[in-house]
């Protein structure tokens, strides 16, 4: 019979046997073991574990051969599409057009207005180059004729507005038959030139711009009819109309007249005055259309 001293006998775990008072099974040392039995990377020509897909595919030499031509062949075709955009679409001209300042834009649509105060309007060259608009108030330039151009389409819906007529049909009409109308008068002029044997450093481009001023009136003297009617619109746009027609033959008489007493053409000989009667008609068509597309947007 054992005595009261006999001591309660504990069992001894076993290796590789669980211990009876764990709950759950460790198996982080079982996995230790099988991790540490895999291969070693890169055995048997085998990838590592690590390496990505894009890690494997560039360690290719045909892939690393076929990257190195498809560059070859975009860098080619962007050199291509640089070289035939300037045949048709002028950008590094375009640039010079919209080299523009807070302060040309002042004082250029302060000239717009009063081109009675101005003296100088010889344009500035350096270098057989003319100068950047924003050094050279009397240079032509597109950013002035574009913002005037949508300020105008806006204006006009605004006009329409007011007046109940407003629809997007019309006012694209609108914007559409502005940009028709300076189209033609484009064509016109450069046809003109042409037949009268002009020979000018006049441009397309110098064209537009210069067409283009004419939309500042436009839209000063229909802001002024919807202030005050009918009065302040003839008020406003016949001031307008005068300031452009003086402004495009102060202009234009260098470009077109200036060329003629270059090449010693006589000042009364048959085709200066050409010149000069190009020159008024250019400059008296701008005040016809300022009228002609504004005067149904104030009743």
């Amino acid at each position: 019979m054992p005595g009261p001293a006999s001591k309660r006998r504990i069992p001894v775990s076993q290796p590789g046997m669980a211990d009876p008072h764990q709950l759950f099974d460790d198996t982080s040392s079982a996995q230790s073991r099988g991790y540490g039995a895999q291969r070693a990377p890169g055995g048997l020509g085998y990838a590592p574990a690590s390496a990505s897909p894009q890690e494997a595919f560039l360690a290719d030499p045909v892939s690393n051969m076929a990257m190195a031509y498809g560059s070859s062949l975009a860098a080619q075709g962007k050199e291509l599409v640089d070289k035939n955009i300037d045949r048709f679409i002028p950008v590094t001209k375009l640039k010079y057009y919209f080299a523009v300042d807070t302060m040309y834009v002042g004082k250029k649509l302060g000239l717009l207005f009063f081109p009675y105060l101005h003296q100088d309007w010889e344009v500035q060259y350096q270098q057989d180059t003319p100068v950047a608009p924003r050094f050279d108030v009397n240079a032509p330039d597109l950013y002035i004729p574009a913002m005037a151009f949508i300020t105008y389409v806006l204006v006009a819906g605004l006009a329409l507005g007011t007046q109940d007529r407003f629809s997007p049909d019309l006012l694209g009409l609108q914007a559409s038959s502005a940009l028709a109308w300076l189209t033609l008068e484009v064509l016109a002029i450069l046809l003109s030139l042409y037949l009268v044997t002009v020979n000018t450093d006049l441009t397309t481009i110098d064209l537009v711009a210069f067409l283009g001023y004419k939309y500042v009136g436009m839209i000063g003297g229909v802001l002024m009819g919807l202030l005050f009617g009918k009065i302040g619109y003839y008020l406003v746009l016949g001031w307008c109309c005068v300031s452009i027609f003086v402004f495009m033959i102060r202009t234009l008489r260098l470009k077109i007249l200036a060329e003629a007493a270059a090449e010693g053409v006589p000042v009364r000989g048959a085709r200066n005055q050409l010149r000069m009667y190009l020159t008024m008609a250019v400059a008296a068509a701008q005040p016809l259309l300022m009228y002609w597309l504004t005067f149904h947007l104030v009743r």
